[in-house]
């Protein structure tokens, strides 16, 4: 992997608006704002090393399922933050694995072996439209000849296909929060809706807060005739926990509820950052581990100080012999994680985080974001990237 400076397209900012990354500025603290996307650089990967990152990526998955399963055989929920109410849906939900589409590996990577595993963002992944899309026509625009990491879609759509084939209804409602001003999530829903259409499927969107309750079963708005029809399948794009603080929490883990959640509920468990303790409990010494811990860094002198819930780099803490670097937030309450201190890898004074994307339990593409902080927060830019191999016809 290498990173290369490259010209932009001449119509650049106006292209990837029209092709769906509306949230391609970001407000920067002082004023001003600075873009998202940057295509004046690109990151090239060998044909070969992408094969060996796609094995990787399934096999962190497969120990993550695993680690999921220990935690369910141990009832290990408490060290997730996860209420004892709670637990018994979780681990019904594992046991009869409803549908899941999809997930991203945040991984540190910098061209040498092994990756490391930095965390899971296994419920509520965002940064697909970009990966997925926006890229794949920057490619197209670009380099025409050559590949890229990035079967997102095309695998989107298969899965959707697979869970399509066992619903008794063909309707997919998917939710968001529309209380994110952006549009990062709305476009999100809608490019996934879009992949469940392209399956078969019937979709139709709604914000989070129109989803109501009738006492027996989660229902749409009201349509002309006054009725609100039930929701029967429901992919959101709202993490669970949020879900299990809302009024309505009991009632989506109620096995008596008629509506099937994607993602499922014991990706509660893939989600939160206390996975990174019990991978190391479990594959000590794994070459694609970082060590992890949840009560105390226990004699690690540079180690990076997670909320078991957070986001975007919000109150993390990064702790080295040479002083401490803090990024304001407001998670912890949850709980923390320890995992030791890798520097991301440096490129031309950026440092970047390499995402890796799971569709269905399989590896599907790869989406690069870069920042000048060590803490990857909501100021990283996304840079497209290619393989250095010719595309098959």
């Amino acid at each position: 992997m290498r990173r290369e400076t490259c010209p932009p397209r001449p119509d650049w900012s106006a292209t990837i608006r029209a092709q769906g990354l509306v949230y391609a500025d970001t407000e920067l603290p002082g004023g001003g704002f600075m873009s998202y996307w940057d295509e004046s650089a690109c990151y090239a990967f060998d044909l070969d090393e992408v094969l060996r990152l796609e094995e990787a990526t399934e096999e962190l998955h497969r120990m993550s399922v695993a680690a999921a399963e220990h935690v369910v055989a141990r009832n290990r929920f408490a060290e997730f933050g996860i209420p004892a109410w709670a637990a018994e849906a979780v681990t019904r939900s594992l046991r009869e694995q409803p549908p899941t589409l999809y997930g991203r590996f945040d991984l540190w990577y910098d061209g040498s072996w092994p990756p490391k595993l930095l965390e899971y963002n296994a419920d509520t992944p965002t940064a697909l439209v970009e990966a997925s899309v926006i890229q794949w026509y920057w490619l197209e625009d670009t380099r025409p000849a050559l590949d890229q990491w990035n079967s997102v879609h095309e695998r989107l759509v298969a899965a959707w296909r697979r869970i399509g084939a066992d619903l008794h209804d063909p309707l997919v409602h998917v939710a968001w929060s529309d209380e994110e001003e952006t549009g990062e999530d709305q476009m999100t829903a809608g490019y996934l809706a879009e992949t469940a259409r392209q399956a078969g499927l019937k979709t139709e969107l709604l914000p989070m807060l129109q989803i109501g309750w009738d006492g027996r079963r989660f229902t749409g708005p009201p349509g002309p005739d006054g009725i609100s029809p039930p929701i029967l399948t429901c992919f959101k794009l709202y993490p669970w926990e949020w879900m299990l603080a809302e009024p309505y929490g009991r009632a989506a883990l109620d096995p008596g509820t008629p509506t099937t959640w994607i993602e499922p509920a014991w990706k509660l468990l893939l989600s939160n950052k206390a996975l990174l303790a019990v991978l190391w409990e479990l594959y000590p010494d794994h070459p694609y581990l970082l060590p992890a811990y949840l009560d105390s860094p226990r004699g690690m002198t540079e180690y990076v100080v997670k909320p078991l819930l957070g986001r975007e780099g919000g109150s993390v803490r990064i702790v080295t012999t040479a002083g401490e670097i803090d990024n304001p937030g407001i998670y912890g309450d949850e709980g923390w994680c320890y995992q030791q201190f890798r520097a991301l890898p440096s490129f031309s004074d950026n440092h970047l985080v390499l995402g890796s994307w799971v569709v269905a339990g399989e590896a599907a593409g790869a989406g690069l974001r870069e920042s000048r902080s060590l803490i990857t927060d909501g100021y990283a830019r996304f840079l497209p990237h290619y393989v250095d191999a010719a595309r098959e016809p």
